[in-house]
């Protein structure tokens, strides 16, 4: 079997699914370990294990999202690894980079829950004299995250730390990012299966309304968020006008509710007097 047969006949098996072309693309270039753009050069070629690709075909065919397959996703430009212990980047949660960097570069940022790093490590790039902490509670993420940070040449300027929201956290931060765990308890059943199947759950949701970490987060605000510091937190969609009463709640002004491309309620910003 050629290459082009082995890419004719995957698309035909995968007729019906989401986004079937572009992933069996991306999938079929994994395999061959080439860039998807020559993969029309590569078709005459024989494909090479058949029987790996049609164990990487029978994932798809089950549902597994294709970036989970290969553990890379692309965000905001740049290839990160995933693995099971993290959430996969999507993006929605460039929105919240892109109202970030339409404000000041700060001198020191923090990113809460950092998961694979994609949002602090994203930073870090696009500002190349920050500096930041990036936290999470687990430490199978966070060798997801320092090998994410030295990819990105950012590892010297990024501290990792394993913590629980502001546990061991110290000093204060011109810039606090957090794509927390918001999803309800009741939301949860509604899910897709790609998502609910194979982002771990705690990544996902602190049960109850959705909106613990949240809390908890704004409660630091005090203590580390540096008087004309800014907050920006990703939320779902509906959580809109609780997670900016919070804010308030704490202090914050100049807060906002912005729409990812959608047009939908993604991320909640504020501003410490």
């Amino acid at each position: 079997m050629t290459v082009a047969e082995a890419l004719r006949e995957a698309l035909k098996r995968a007729e019906g699914v989401e986004d079937a072309a572009r992933d069996v693309r991306q999938l079929l270039a994994f395999h061959l370990g080439i860039s998807q753009e020559r993969l029309l050069l590569s078709g005459p070629e024989t494909l090479p294990n058949p029987e790996t690709w049609e164990r990487l075909m029978e994932r798809l065919l089950q549902g597994e999202p294709v970036t989970r397959i290969i553990g890379k996703r692309q965000f905001w430009g740049r290839e990160f690894v995933i693995s099971p212990a993290v959430l996969d980047p999507r993006p929605d949660t460039e929105t919240l980079i892109d109202a970030a960097l339409r404000n000041p570069a700060p001198e020191r940022l923090i990113d809460l829950g950092t998961g694979s790093g994609c949002i602090a490590i994203t930073l870090l790039a696009e500002w190349p004299g920050a500096t930041g902490i990036a936290t999470d509670i687990s430490r199978e993420a966070l060798q997801i995250a320092r090998v994410n940070a030295e990819a990105q040449a950012v590892a010297d300027r990024l501290t990792l730390l394993a913590s629980d929201w502001w546990a061991g956290v110290e000093g204060q931060f011109d810039l606090i990012v957090s794509n927390p765990p918001y999803i309800s308890e009741a939301e949860m059943s509604g899910l897709s299966a790609s998502v609910r199947d194979f982002d771990p759950a705690g990544a996902l949701t602190p049960g109850g309304d959705g909106l613990a970490a949240y809390r908890e987060i704004c409660e630091g605000f005090e203590a580390h968020l540096a008087l004309g510091g800014r907050v920006f937190f990703e939320i779902g969609w509906q959580q809109g006008a609780d997670v900016l009463a919070l804010l308030e709640s704490h202090g914050l002004i100049e807060t906002a509710i912005l729409a990812d491309l959608e047009g939908r309620d993604r991320v909640v910003t504020g501003k410490k007097l």
